[in-house]
């Protein structure tokens, strides 16, 4: 599948109520890093890695995203998905995978940037063989904050229970999915992606998994956020010019 994907779904609607105090009133991906968004990193590493178009699913404070990207960034078409009331991660992603072209495309999270080359993702569908579609997991120190998934046999097959810190496996909020998931597992209009759909189904569906031990951020957090000013250039463009 890996080689005709050239879209990828952001989700770019999200609120920043914990980053309030370090970055009021904007939504969360155009959190300024070194006096850029975040959100621009994040489109500059799917560009480098051969997608051709985002579509980003956007709701609080939608215009400024608008206003900052246009229809074009950096080679990349870029296409909005509009939240008119808050639908959840999971309402804002089906209506960003509405808008895909191809049968699949990437889709991952605006405030988080794992390093991934995307088509080893692919290939870990390819090779699951029937897998619905492909989390990035990454190992971590402490998966506490994050959650632990649990694997068997390069398949997720659930969740932990809540606590526990030490070192596991967390969902890294990257995937490769197909246009109609939504439409052969149904759900409703407002949902989250993760708890209601992915840990609630992740038995049943058993995804393929790709665990990735690139740089990971994610800002959600005020201090993940002032770390970001500090590491998120060289994890993004690796000493490249930009």
């Amino acid at each position: 599948m890996g080689n005709e994907v050239e879209e990828a779904v952001i989700l770019a609607g999200g609120l920043g109520t914990r980053l309030r105090s370090a970055v009021p009133d904007l939504p969360k991906p155009l959190a300024p890093v070194r006096g850029r968004p975040f959100l621009a990193y994040l489109l500059d590493y799917l560009a480098a890695q051969g997608i051709r178009r985002a579509i980003l699913s956007v709701g609080y404070r939608r215009e400024a995203i608008v206003e900052r990207f246009g229809t074009s960034y950096g080679g990349l078409e870029i296409d909005y998905a509009v939240e008119e009331e808050p639908l959840g991660t999971g309402g804002g992603l089906r209506l960003g995978l509405e808008r895909v072209r191809g049968p699949a495309a990437f889709a991952l999270n605006g405030d988080t940037f794992l390093g991934l080359p995307y088509g080893q993702l692919a290939a870990a569908l390819d090779a699951a063989g029937g897998a619905p579609f492909a989390v990035a997991l990454r190992p971590v120190e402490d998966a506490e904050r994050f959650g632990r998934v649990m694997v068997e046999d390069g398949r997720m097959s659930g969740f932990a229970a809540a606590g526990g810190a030490g070192p596991g496996l967390i969902n890294a909020g990257v995937y490769l999915l197909p246009r109609d998931l939504f439409d052969r597992h149904p759900v409703p209009a407002r949902f989250s992606f993760e708890k209601d759909f992915l840990e609630a189904r992740a038995a049943e569906l058993r995804p393929a998994t790709l665990v990735a031990d690139g740089p990971f951020i994610d800002i959600g957090v005020p201090e993940s956020f002032a770390l970001a000013q500090e590491v998120l250039e060289d994890m993004v463009y690796g000493g490249r010019p930009r």
